[in-house]
Formats: C-alpha cells, sequence, structure tokens
C-alpha cells in the first residue's frame, strides 16, 4: 500500500507537480498526424494539464503554442491560418511557430508593439504517424533508434484512444503480464491466418499453437524482471510440457512507454500520455518487419471501436462496455467482446479517476508493477533535487544510437534455453527483415 501523498507524487502532472516536472523532461505524443490533415491543419490539445493549440502553418511547419492569445485571452484555436502563422480571430494578432508576434494589425502603422510579445511554444516533431511535444526546458532529448523510430513509413502505422483514468493506472496494466490469461482470456481459439492486425490472435513464433491457448490454459507464469540501459525487461514464462517453454518479452521503455509482441510479424510501441490527472491517451505504433503495414485495413479495424475526432471508445461506462453476460458465459471472460483494448480500458476505468494505492495490496505477480514505481520515484526525486546527471532515457546523440530494438517475442522455445531462443528468434526476424536486415550490417 502507499500513502495518499505517495500516490499523488507519482500521478499528478501539472506544471509544478512532481511526476509533471520528470514527464516534461520527455518528447511527449501531442497528436496523430492524421489529425492535421483536414481543411484547416489545426487543432486545440491538452497534454501533462496545459492547454494549447498545435497547427501547421501554411508552409507546412509545425507549430504549438499555448492557446490563450496573450493580447486578451481569446481562444486561438480558432484562429485563422495566414501570412506565416497563426492568427487570433479576435484582433488579428499574428505569431509564427515560435510563438514570435508578427503583427498588430490595430495598433497604428509604424508601432513596433508586436517586437515585445512572445507567445508560449513549444518544440514539436513528427515521428512514425505521431507528433511528439517537448514542454520541459532546455534542449529536447534525441530520439532514440527504436524500431518503430527507424522502420520506414511503410511498415508503421499509428492510432490512438482515449481512457478516462490516471496516466499511471493505464501504464501499469501494459507492464502487468500476469492480467492476459485472465482479463484477455477466450474460451475458443479464432483461425490464426484470420488475425491480421488483431491482438493476441496469432500463433506464438516457431509454432502452430494459437497465444490464445497458451494464455488459457497456463494462468501461473514465472515472471522475470531485468534493468535495461533503456528501462527494463519483463520476461514471462509458461512451461508448456517437459521439453517446451511459451516465452513473452515485453519492455518498458521510461517513462511511460511500452514495447510488446503483437504477432509473429509485428511490434507495438505504445505510449500512456496524461491529458491531465484524470485522463489519458495511449498512443500506439504498429511495426511490421515484412510486409508493408496495411494502414487502411488496421485503420478500419480500429475504427469500429473509435469515434472521430476525439478517438473515444463506443464502448464505455455509459454503457456498461458493452457487457454480456450470455458471451462471459461462452466466449470471453470478461464479456465485453473481443477487442482487448476494451478490456484493458474497463480494467484501468474501472479503478477510478485515479487509483486510490492506499488500498491495494500487490502480490508477487506484481513484480513489474512495484519495480517501475521503484523506478519512477527515483527518477522523480532526482529531478527534484536538481541532480546534474540527466535521467534515465534523456538522452544525447550518441546515446540515442545505442537505443535499439527492443527485442519483443512471443514465442515457444526449447525449455531452460529461453533466454538464448528469445535472443536468437528476435535476430531471426531481424535477419529475414528488409529494412532491419539492413541495420544490423550497417
Amino acid at each position: 500500500m502507499l500513502t495518499a501523498e505517495q500516490n499523488d507524487f507519482m500521478t499528478r502532472v501539472g506544471p509544478g507537480a512532481p511526476a509533471g516536472k520528470l514527464l516534461r523532461r520527455y518528447w511527449q505524443p501531442v497528436a496523430l498526424a492524421e489529425e492535421l490533415d483536414g481543411v484547416k491543419p489545426m487543432k486545440a490539445v491538452k497534454l501533462l494539464g496545459q492547454d494549447m493549440v498545435l497547427f501547421r502553418d501554411d508552409k507546412g511547419q509545425l507549430g504549438l503554442l499555448d492557446r490563450d492569445c496573450p493580447h486578451r485571452g481569446a481562444d486561438l484555436a480558432f484562429g485563422r491560418i495566414e501570412d506565416g502563422g497563426i492568427r487570433c480571430a479576435f484582433h488579428g494578432w499574428l505569431f509564427n511557430v515560435k510563438g514570435q508576434c508578427l503583427e498588430t494589425p490595430a495598433e497604428p502603422a509604424n508601432s513596433k508593439f508586436h517586437s515585445t510579445i512572445q507567445q508560449g511554444a513549444y518544440p514539436v516533431v513528427e515521428r512514425s504517424g505521431v507528433i511528439f511535444a517537448y514542454l520541459g526546458e532546455g534542449e529536447p532529448p534525441a530520439f532514440p533508434d527504436m524500431d518503430c523510430f527507424v522502420a520506414p513509413d511503410t511498415h508503421t502505422f499509428a492510432f490512438k484512444g482515449l481512457w478516462e483514468c490516471n496516466w499511471l493506472q493505464a501504464l501499469e496494466v501494459g507492464i502487468d503480464p500476469a492480467h492476459a490469461s485472465y482479463l484477455h482470456r477466450f474460451f475458443e481459439d479464432e483461425d490464426t491466418s484470420a488475425s491480421y492486425g488483431k491482438q493476441f490472435r496469432s500463433a506464438s513464433v516457431d509454432s502452430e499453437i494459437p497465444i490464445t491457448k497458451v494464455l488459457r490454459e497456463y494462468g501461473r507464469p514465472t515472471i522475470n524482471v531485468e534493468p535495461t540501459n533503456y528501462g527494463m525487461r519483463m520476461t514471462s514464462l509458461r512451461e508448456l510440457s517437459e521439453e517446451f517453454t511459451h516465452v513473452r518479452v515485453t519492455n518498458l521503455v521510461f517513462p511511460q512507454a511500452i514495447v510488446i509482441p503483437m504477432s509473429t510479424e509485428m511490434t507495438i510501441s505504445q505510449w500512456h500520455v496524461p491529458v491531465d490527472d484524470t485522463h489519458c491517451y495511449w498512443y500506439a505504433i504498429f511495426t511490421s518487419f515484412t510486409e508493408p503495414v496495411n494502414k487502411e485495413q488496421m485503420r478500419a479495424q480500429r475504427l469500429e471501436l473509435y469515434e472521430l475526432p476525439g478517438y473515444t471508445s463506443r464502448k464505455n461506462k455509459s454503457n456498461h462496455y458493452g457487457f454480456d453476460a450470455n458471451e462471459q458465459m461462452t466466449e470471453t471472460y470478461t464479456g465485453m467482446g473481443h477487442d482487448i483494448n476494451v478490456h484493458d480500458q474497463w480494467a484501468v476505468e474501472s479503478q477510478g479517476p485515479i487509483q486510490d494505492r492506499t488500498r491495494e495490496h500487490l502480490a508477487a505477480s506484481d513484480k513489474c508493477i512495484y519495480t517501475y514505481r521503484r523506478m519512477l520515484v527515483k527518477a522523480i526525486e532526482a529531478t527534484l533535487a536538481g541532480e546534474d546527471k540527466a535521467p534515465l532515457m534523456v538522452l544525447n546523440q550518441d546515446e540515442a544510437r545505442e537505443i535499439t530494438g527492443p527485442a519483443s517475442i512471443d514465442g515457444v522455445g526449447p525449455r531452460k534455453q529461453e533466454k538464448a531462443y528469445w535472443v536468437e528468434a528476435d535476430l531471426r526476424r531481424r535477419q529475414e527483415s528488409g529494412w532491419a536486415s539492413e541495420r544490423l550490417s550497417a
């Protein structure tokens, strides 16, 4: 159990909050690139409790500014994209992507007043279909050479979804290897040849065994956690026989991303990004090692559940997440349909807007949770103390080149040779991949 003060220390994300100060030292997803594809490439956004406006100027440059105009506080998200910036609809003040005021047209013709005005502006960059923002002080860190960032655009697809809960409980469901055998249990196995774009539907690597069968029949995994130069590696082992073990390798990329296997050919890199203290978005980059991603199919699959423009789930608290008692008896453990995002959403939202960790009782199978929390608290404390050493994953260019992968595997290998197996399986997948094999030889 934690005290209420310890819980607040880890969960609150406003500009002055301890965790908020830490998270501002990292690039954070703020929107999908597709959200600026409309007639007017501008969007009101909220990140880490701050209200901002994201836009592309008429030259295609990305900008992220504080949302309230510094003149008299009108909403810049209703402004005009023109003349090299965003123009407030109230009095026509014009700001470029750096927040510099270029014009105050109602002022006298020879006025230099505009040159004294600076709107809050933040660095933004697009990577693999996601727009990332940096809200911290000083120079932003370098992006690591993770698979999702170095794969060609043809081999990645990005999407997101809103959850009505704090970011930490959203992240923690992704670093909990034990829950998949229960929350995501299916009572029947689907044809694995129809698994494209779906989680926990394919066969495990080096086997014909559906992942659904493994998770259903082996519900007590051995969980190992290793510290790494990017965060931590989590390995869950399920002994299938005296000869073979199911091996699932997942990763926590500090401070709040996970990298997990989706299928034999695809991985998911997923961030859990605070909108404010009680809402967050998950942002996922799906990365294919084999064929180019069928983005149209992947997007259509996800739009069956998520509604635009807010990327909100059609199954939610208001309709009990689509719960069906008959389905719970015959098809799924939850009775909430076959999309595991709904299962996860129910699990984390049902804990409340911010989970009350003064009432929880962590068990042995929660070792990834308490290992991560210790890591998080240590990094927050170091940030508050003003330590010169950069936190984990605040990288310079040389360090960023050292962060590759990370390996993320779901397969069946020889018993008691699990690490050798997953290392070899990851290498084999890279050697057989066009873009990844080129990086091996670079």
